[in-house]
């Protein structure tokens, strides 16, 4: 067998049995369900494991990965996600986190065609263009680069606020707070971006939702 796969199967036997170790009891209480607090919106980037960057445990936060972490309104799987931790597992707070040095949105700044990812950088490449002004001014194309991921955690915070799930759990009384951070793969540490929606007044009116009464 692979010596690289091999080492996963270890590293789990090893997993288990020091989970088991330092409390006999672990396995059987993550079975019975789970009721994490928070949703985290993160980097498909191996670097960056939430649980990892956070020192939380199994159990504490739902997940969902992608390139350069966006948010698209007609992206399925992500919506399927935040509808099920929003209005089922009822999360208090759902963080986007990029991060300082992200392949995603490094190629994103230029016009090298990869293949089918193209279509989804397109998505920060609009972050660009709306930010250009700003962003063409900074020489430094690393210093760019990293205020271009900060802008696109920016935009991802405001389409999660903008989208229905978030707005419907506002109006009916459930208070979720969306958060952005970009982490520091040379520091270990994350900047929060001062960039928090927890409220429809938060985004403009044009985007928000008219419902009836809370249900």
């Amino acid at each position: 067998m692979d010596k690289a796969y091999q080492k996963l199967i270890l590293g789990n036997r090893k997993f288990a049995m020091s989970k088991k170790y330092d409390n006999p009891d672990y396995f059987k209480k993550l079975s019975l369900g789970q009721k994490p607090d928070y949703l985290w919106i993160g980097c498909s980037d191996s670097r960056v494991p939430a649980n990892e960057v956070t020192n939380t445990e199994s159990g504490e936060m739902f997940v969902h990965r992608n390139i350069a972490n966006v948010v698209v309104h007609t992206d399925f799987n992500l919506m399927s996600v935040l509808e099920y931790a929003v209005h089922v597992l009822q999360v208090k707070h759902i963080i986007v986190c990029g991060h300082y040095g992200c392949g995603g949105v490094r190629a994103a700044m230029g016009n090298t065609a990869y293949g089918l990812v193209d279509n989804w950088l397109r998505h920060i490449k609009d972050v660009y263009y709306r930010n250009s002004q700003e962003l063409d001014a900074i020489e430094n194309l690393d210093k760019r680069a990293d205020r271009l991921t900060e802008l696109n955690v920016i935009t991802q915070v405001r389409n999660l606020a903008k989208s229905k799930i978030i707005q419907k759990a506002w109006h009916n009384g459930h208070h979720v707070a969306v958060h952005g951070w970009v982490y520091g793969l040379n520091s270990g540490l994350v900047t929060e971006l001062q960039t928090v929606y927890d409220d429809k007044n938060d985004i403009e009116a044009i985007y928000r939702y008219e419902f009836d009464e809370p249900h």
